[in-house]
């Protein structure tokens, strides 16, 4: 049966490739905050999403809205500078649009980054955090409808959907790098009202250690198309009720970002060299 999204897929996957200085073995997704702190490679290209057919534009702060194109190192990369998100009226097709043209483009790796919130006690706000697994609270899954064949399957096995290879390289560039890398499964609520209390306390109780906003639909269609994932979160505050006296607010998830988004590049270019 024919799918005007896999049209609207190859459309714009047409349209960025001619603008691609090369072509990308490895994406990276960088979340709240962390394109400034990640910062632009030498070189390469910049694009617009806005100029690419079809493609959602964020339009949350910390967002920036635009793919770079180049090399670090020898690694063949397309950074994706921001995201959009199902709070914003968006639907799961276009949260993970970019996703799904990574794979018409031939990407085999993708990195999700995020900011955000820790529900286990011994998380703290600037910790680096690899993502083992995840809770999808969304309400909602980036394949419910027909399926895109060209894809993926009907029925995706979502048991090593952060892969476990990746884990490990990360494991090691962190070590290699003096950095402290914990790990946690994250929990995605719609948004975006943060969680009160009451919801922090029952995601504890289902085995969740962070929380967001983001992250999960782009995985579940990354597993779903066959890439190797790595997620790796930052956490920027203390979820709601941890610290009783704290107030949640995104201009702290921003400013966290900024301040430790330096060391989540540098995990991230110690880690592309062993992919």
């Amino acid at each position: 049966m024919h799918d005007e999204r896999w049209d609207r897929l190859t459309q714009a996957a047409d349209a960025l490739r001619e603008r691609l200085e090369v072509s990308p073995r490895v994406a990276i997704t960088l979340g709240s905050g962390l394109s400034d702190g990640f910062g632009l490679p030498v070189g390469g290209a910049r694009i617009p999403c806005g100029e690419i057919p079809g493609f959602p534009v964020p339009t949350v702060a910390g967002h920036t809205g635009e793919f770079w194109s180049g090399r670090i190192g020898e690694v063949p990369v397309l950074l994706q500078r921001g995201r959009v998100h199902f709070y914003e009226g968006r639907t799961l097709d276009e949260v993970t649009f970019a996703t799904r043209l990574f794979a018409v483009l031939g990407v085999k790796v993708l990195i999700v980054t995020n900011a955000s919130g820790a529900i286990r006690p011994d998380l703290r706000a600037g910790d680096l955090v690899l993502i083992t697994d995840h809770i999808n609270m969304l309400g909602a899954n980036p394949l419910h409808g027909a399926n895109l064949d060209p894809l993926g399957p009907r029925f995706p096995d979502m048991s090593s959907a952060y892969t476990p290879r990746l884990r490990a390289i990360a494991h090691a560039a962190a070590d290699a790098e003096g950095i402290q890398l914990k790990e946690g499964v994250y929990v995605a609520t719609l948004g975006p009202s943060y969680e009160t209390p009451a919801e922090i306390r029952s995601f504890r109780a289902l085995g969740a250690d962070l929380v967001g906003m983001s992250t999960v639909p782009e995985v579940i269609a990354a597993a779903h198309a066959g890439m190797e994932v790595l997620g790796i979160s930052l956490a920027t505050n203390l979820a709601a009720g941890v610290d009783p006296n704290a107030a949640l607010s995104h201009e702290e998830v921003i400013e966290t970002t900024k301040r430790k988004g330096a060391e989540m590049r540098r995990l991230l270019l110690a880690v592309l060299p062993r992919l």
